[in-house]
């Protein structure tokens, strides 16, 4: 609001000393106002900057959901949209507390705010206790008494702090000198007589393998902290770590082929080819068991195998053994385990995934829509929604509610499959995808005839998740041999998280226990889930 306008002339009639101060007063209202009015076209300029870049999120979100195949971002990618719009939208809500006065809190941040709060009670607590200035009581009486107290908890972090473990083994002899000199033996480690220690080992090979952080990038993080350690330095240690840790593998790997059912899948890992001076394409193979959707004694676990190809034969070599279910996506180079063609053991059963179909359907669909592909697709979402309520239960009622439920939906399914891909053109995009579901139809409708085959193998790709953003950050492995340490780490790594274990915690009482001499005939002792048995009995 502008201030009133003064007539000059009135002014003029002043006594001097108040003209000048009224003079002044005006200008300090007007230089006032001026400001004023800056703060909010600024505040107003930095408010639609906001706006600006929460529409922009919210369009790359709906993009990436909504889009076609190729507009669409990757798992990592829409968690780094969805990380970057929540804190934007956090920034506005406080920023909004602040201009309301100190005390207030943003609205909304509240009731989560207090939900954050609950921390684990098995995480370590240091009490720091705050007490009043003075205590002299007011009154005169002498000394306030203590009646209660309030307590508030904050996380806090304390960085990765190095240090040195000094060993002392005093030497013992007879003051007559009539004995020999008597002292400990030198503890036993993985690297005799080497700096880290088994604590130092996990931490790299979780920090590489689990947290994605590069070997070289931990050097520069040691050289910071004041522990200048070089990278050849820790992949030595890297690889003593893997080479102690490959019977544990070894035996894990034999451990998941005696289920009932596996899960299969492949990844990239390029691999550096130095004949030719750039990487070539291996692969990361996984056999994944988890048993848990219909409560199999079995543990969960996942085993990675490198390979430098995607041949089929890869896959017949890493299963060889195995006796069962095999869950799988629609790739060609599983179908010679479920013929003669496999050397590992008689031909498995192949159950196919049905959110492989299901994307198949969505990129064959048009920008504007398809009536076939609505209807498909409301189809297979009555099949998931049926799922969902059996999920845990046991094999057989599993079973009984697909043979109750989800069979009449695949029959028609298959009915509509048929009806569409025989008026559509084998040529078109729908035409092709209805031919790959089709010529799949005996395994993915698999799992209505047993309750412990799943629908989808979403377990597994999962599992093979994490190795892709190892992938980007490392860029390559050095060599193919690098490509198996890779895959025997990342094994230990994905089999703990599965099974709910700290892998720093179990890495380094397995490298201990190794260190130790822990017998081969109890290796069985040294698995992931022993780890979070002997855990969860610790704890109680």
């Amino acid at each position: 609001m502008s201030p009133p306008a003064l007539d000059p002339a009135l002014l003029d009639r002043l006594p001097p000393e108040l003209h000048d101060a009224v003079e002044a007063q005006v200008a300090a209202v007007v230089n006032a106002e001026r400001e004023a009015r800056t703060r909010a076209e600024r505040d107003r300029a930095d408010m639609a900057e906001r706006v600006a870049r929460l529409e922009h999120l919210i369009a790359e979100l709906r993009r990436a959901r909504f889009g076609r195949s190729s507009e669409k971002l990757s798992a990592d990618q829409l968690e780094m949209a969805f990380e970057d719009i929540e804190t934007a939208i956090v920034e506005m809500q406080a920023e909004a507390g602040a201009a309301a006065g100190p005390a207030r809190e943003p609205d909304g941040a509240s009731k989560s705010h207090r939900r954050s709060r609950a921390l684990p009670k098995d995480l370590p607590r240091e009490e720091r206790v705050i007490e009043p200035g003075d205590l002299t009581c007011p009154c005169g009486c002498g000394r306030m008494v203590r009646i209660g107290e309030d307590r508030s908890e904050r996380l806090d972090v304390a960085p990765a702090r190095l240090r040195v473990i000094v060993t002392v083994r005093p030497r013992y002899a007879c003051p007559k000198g009539r004995t020999g000199v008597r002292q400990a033996p030198v503890p036993p480690a993985i690297i005799e007589g080497g700096l880290p220690t088994e604590a130092t080992l996990a931490h790299v090979v979780v920090s590489k393998f689990a947290d994605h952080l590069p070997l070289y990038r931990q050097a520069q993080i040691m050289a910071r902290q004041g522990a200048p350690v070089d990278r050849a330095t820790l992949s030595d240690w890297t690889g003593r770590a893997a080479f102690h840790l490959r019977p544990v593998v070894d035996r894990m790997a034999r451990h998941v082929k005696t289920g009932p059912r596996l899960f299969a899948d492949e990844t990239t890992a390029p691999v550096l080819d130095p004949g030719r001076g750039r990487t070539k394409t291996g692969y990361l193979w996984a056999m994944l068991r988890d048993d848990r959707p219909y409560g199999g004694a079995y543990p969960p676990a996942v085993v990675f195998e490198y390979a430098p190809g995607r041949s089929g034969e890869h896959a017949d070599w890493m299963l060889a053994g195995f006796e069962g279910i095999l869950h799988v996506d629609g790739y060609a180079g599983y179908n010679r385990l479920a013929d003669d063609r496999r050397e590992g053991g008689d031909p498995l059963r192949l159950s196919y995934c049905w959110a492989h179909a299901r994307r198949e359907i969505i990129r064959a669909m048009p920008n504007a829509g398809s009536p076939v592909a609505e209807d498909l697709l409301g189809r297979i979402a009555a099949l998931y929604k049926i799922e969902a309520t059996i999920r845990g239960a046991s094999a057989d009622a599993r079973l009984a509610e697909r043979q109750a439920r989800s069979k009449p939906i695949l029959k028609a399914l298959r009915a509509a499959f048929d009806l569409h891909a025989a008026r559509l053109s084998k040529k078109s995009e729908m035409g092709r995808a209805l031919a790959y579901i089709l010529a799949r139809w005996e395994g993915l409708t698999r799992f209505a005839e047993d309750g412990r085959i799943e629908m989808d193998t979403n377990a597994v790709e999962n599992a093979i998740r994490p190795l892709a953003l190892g992938r980007k950050n490392a860029l390559f492995a050095g060599h193919d041999e690098g490509g198996r340490t890779w895959a025997r780490l990342a094994s230990l790594v994905g089999t703990c998280r599965l099974n709910g274990v700290e892998p720093f915690a179990y890495l380094t009482a397995t490298l201990e226990a190794i260190a130790r001499g822990h017998p081969a005939a109890d290796i069985d002792a040294l698995m992931p889930w022993a780890f979070a048995a002997t855990s969860t009995k610790s704890a109680a």
